[in-house]
């Protein structure tokens, strides 16, 4: 696995090891759990899969034009390794209330799955070719890939640690 996957997996692990079930179900009122959190990136990881093998069937890349404020927001992404928070989930990110235990279990071979079609695409596409359209950032190349699920998944593990540490207060 590459590495920064490999990061974003153990990063995943490491927060979520240990955690009983009421602690992965608890969350304060209007607020995602734990659980809601880590489908939602269950979910993130199965989209982008998806897209890739739209891509690969259909034989080469869309042709993608980042639109000035996807590219600038790119940069800032990349640039500073910082994902603003605050902006919504796409609607197919979003919980849809899968079994708590299957996001658990399967999260991990998600994370597989995109690094391995990842590599597919690069291979096929070259590594510095920009292979997917991202809804807030533009087209994005595979290491560009792989450093947004890593970022964002940094970004949500706060999250889930800010739960563990409210339950116990």
């Amino acid at each position: 696995m590459h590495p920064l996957l490999e990061q974003l997996r153990q990063s995943l692990e490491s927060t979520i090891d240990g955690m009983t079930a009421e602690e992965f179900n608890w969350h304060p009122l209007n607020k995602w759990c734990a659980a809601q959190i880590l489908e939602h990136l269950y979910l993130s990881y199965t989209g982008t899969t998806k897209g890739f093998q739209k891509m690969l069937e259909a034989g080469k890349p869309p042709t993608m034009r980042g639109a000035l404020r996807k590219r600038f927001r790119a940069w800032f992404v990349f640039t500073f390794d910082y994902l603003p928070s605050g902006r919504e989930a796409p609607a197919p990110t979003r919980p849809k209330g899968l079994p708590p235990e299957e996001v658990r279990n399967g999260y991990s071979q998600k994370i597989a799955a995109l690094d391995a079609i990842i590599l597919q695409a690069e291979q096929r596409f070259g590594s510095g070719a920009p292979l997917l359209d991202h809804p807030f950032l533009g087209p994005l190349t595979g290491a560009q890939w792989r450093k947004f699920h890593l970022l964002h998944g940094l970004h949500h593990r706060k999250q889930i640690v800010r739960l563990r540490k409210s339950k116990h207060a």
